[in-house]
This record gives structure tokens, sequence and C-alpha cells, in this order.
């Protein structure tokens, strides 16, 4: 009898060893983002279809920087380098930031705007409601919503604002690597 209740316990343990030990959603969407770090890849606007901004421009995003709490990705519009996308990972969430550039370097008055995941997410897809920094410098944007999806042959920025018809939409082939672009706006390695 004890001989069966010691097994029953070392088989609860190792049980509970490996539950504990299971990677959650957000941790599995971090891994597989940093999965793709130096490398660049080139992608399509899918929404909207007629922007004056991105419309027709090549669009790159390079994974730049990584460690185990930083992510940062340069996304480049034609000859415009100046938009950043910076991804934080603390606590089991994830944040993202959009760090906006002139060519010179210096900040955007409009700058660092974004969201934290409310929850652990998919390990393919988080959402970044727009924070309360966010909601302060651009009213508007009260209601945005981005999520970033991610396998093994897309990435996908998006963007929509609830109430409203703004919607963005970016996809980038993840099954092609192109060259490296150069650094973007006021970057600092």
């Amino acid at each position: 009898m004890i001989y069966k209740i010691r097994l029953i316990a070392c088989a609860f343990l190792v049980f509970m060893q490996v539950q504990s030990q299971e990677i959650n959603p957000a941790k599995q969407f971090w891994n597989t983002l940093q999965s793709h770090c130096n490398k660049a890849y080139e992608g399509t606007l899918v929404e909207p279809k007629e922007d004056k901004d991105f419309g027709g421009k090549k669009l790159i995003m390079h994974v730049r920087y990584c460690s185990d709490t930083v992510i940062k990705i340069p996304f480049f519009v034609g000859d415009d380098k100046s938009r950043t996308w910076i991804l934080t990972y603390a606590n089991d969430r994830i944040s993202l930031k959009h760090d906006h550039r002139h060519e010179d370097g210096t900040e955007d008055d409009i700058n660092f705007y974004g969201g934290t995941t409310t929850n652990k997410g998919k390990s393919n897809i988080q959402f970044f409601p727009a924070d309360a920094h966010t909601q302060k410098m651009i009213p508007g944007a009260a209601t945005n919503v981005w999520w970033i999806t991610i396998d093994e042959s897309t990435f996908t920025y998006n963007l929509k604002r609830l109430g409203t018809e703004r919607v963005f939409k970016v996809v980038m082939d993840l099954k092609k690597t192109i060259s490296v672009p150069e650094a973007p706006w006021g970057w600092k390695d």
C-alpha cells in the first residue's frame, strides 16, 4: 500500500513538473517571432487597397534587434524609413509600441503609441488594444486595436479603429528572405 501511494505521489509530481514547463501562448508567439531575428521580408498592403501613403510602395520589415524581452522591427514604406515596431515581453504579456522618426533621427511628435495584450493570446496571434498613453496622445485612436499574426508563411500587422471604417492590413511573406536593408532613421546600435 505504501508503495502504491509513493508511486502515485511520484506520478503526480512528474505531472505537475510537466505542466509547469509548458510554454504559454504568448511565449510561443514570442519565440516564433524571435526565430526571424536578423531577417528581412517584403510584403503587400491588403487593406485599404487605395492608401495614399502605402499603396504601390515597396513594403519591407526587418527583424533587426532581438533580446529576451525586446524585439525591434523596422518597417519601411518605399524610401520612408521612419517606422519601427517595438515589442516588449514581460509577465506573459506583450506590448506593441510604434517608434516614429524624422529623417534626421529626431522623434516625431506622435510617438511610442500602442498597447499591451490583456491576456496570453494564442501562439499565432496577439491583440493590442490602445493604452492610456495612446488615448491621451491621439484621442481618435482610443478605440484602436492592433493585432499581429504569425505562422510559417506570413506575418500580418493589422489595425482596426472600432466604431469607424479605419482598417489597415499588411501581409509579409516569410517564405522568402530578402537582403537586409540599411538602418531606419535614427537607429542606434
